[in-house]
């Protein structure tokens, strides 16, 4: 089966919808799909006239299309008119557009069918644009080692620095903790906003926290796995959050996360027991919740056996992408 991956070029930091598409391909390929990853450019989700031209010309003459949702939802005559023509159109939507509803609804009617990568995903949709059909294939998660942990604990939160990524409450939270002993690492693109990025530096540095907070930019490969092997304690403060596959990640590594309530990380951490989903209308609850981990053995020791057992029951990526599979064909 020849599969054409339509995925958007504006986004380059690595973004948790960038790291599913790449996966996605790559374990597709490996159940026998002809893979054909096509990057659109375009200041997406809606493009000038000759973005959306591209878009129109990147579907046209391939049988089965995956869109990447960023691209497709703001473009809804071209889906329409690449399903008329005989394309078989799937968007996928990794959360929906903070703007362009009416674009978006159209663009979800006209396609073939959609994909999410989690039930939160699906009743974000569901909410804005009332019932609809959408196959929920979940992120996968590969194996990876067991973190050693570190003396004093080590807390580490992998995103991109982004308003929507909540570092400075974490950041403020951690000021208020410097009666014990912790480090910890910001992990993430400092490029995706700059302006954002100057901003958690310049509360790192407000607070006095410059030799306790790191702020490492976006690894990947050894550099990321070593900061995996130190961590302790994942935190993923995210506003909107689809899924938020660095908590299948952190519990890969047997470490423990924090959430925010209310987001698609919650439905990522499950009720494996490995750490916590806060509400965090009131960021005392944050600072609290790791004053109480810091000085608690047994909550430590609690949240670190569950991460570990919840290791052997992550979803891979093979089935993801069979699950993928098997709807669009």
């Amino acid at each position: 089966m020849h599969v054409r991956f339509l995925v958007p070029g504006n986004v380059r930091h690595g973004s948790g919808g960038n790291k599913y598409n790449a996966k996605l391909a790559e374990h597709l390929t490996a159940l026998d799909a002809e893979v054909e990853t096509v990057t659109v450019d375009g200041d997406w989700p809606v493009g000038s006239p000759a973005d959306r031209q591209r878009f129109a010309e990147a579907l046209d003459g391939g049988t089965t299309v995956i869109a990447d949702g960023l691209v497709a939802s703001g473009a809804p005559d071209e889906v329409a008119r690449a399903v008329g023509d005989g394309t078989r159109v799937w968007i996928l939507s990794h959360m929906a557009l903070a703007e362009h509803g009416d674009l978006e609804a159209k663009a979800l009617a006209a396609a073939t069918g959609i994909i999410c990568p989690s039930a939160h995903s699906v009743a974000e949709l569901v909410a804005k644009h009332g019932a609809l059909d959408a196959v929920v294939a979940t992120p996968g998660t590969a194996s990876a080692g067991a973190s050693a942990g570190s003396v004093p604990k080590h807390i580490v939160s992998v995103a991109a620095l982004l308003p929507n990524k909540s570092q400075t409450l974490l950041v403020e939270a951690l000021s208020q903790l410097q009666d014990l002993e912790w480090t910890a690492s910001l992990i993430g693109s400092r490029d995706a906003d700059p302006a954002y990025a100057a901003k958690v530096r310049d509360a790192v540095e407000h607070h006095g926290l410059q030799h306790r907070v790191t702020l490492t930019g976006e690894l990947t490969g050894q550099e990321l796995e070593d900061q995996w092997h130190e961590a302790d304690l994942s935190v993923l403060l995210s506003e909107s959050e689809s899924f938020g596959m660095v908590v299948t990640e952190s519990l890969a590594h047997g470490v423990p996360v924090i959430v925010r309530r209310g987001t698609g990380a919650v439905e990522a951490l499950g009720d494996t027991g490995a750490g916590a989903a806060l509400d965090l209308s009131d960021p005392h609850n944050l600072t609290m919740t790791l004053r109480n981990w810091l000085t608690d053995p047994a909550l430590q020791q609690r949240w670190r056996g569950a991460a570990s057992s919840a290791r052997d029951s992550l979803q891979s990526w093979d089935a993801t992408a069979a699950t993928v599979l098997k709807a669009i064909t």
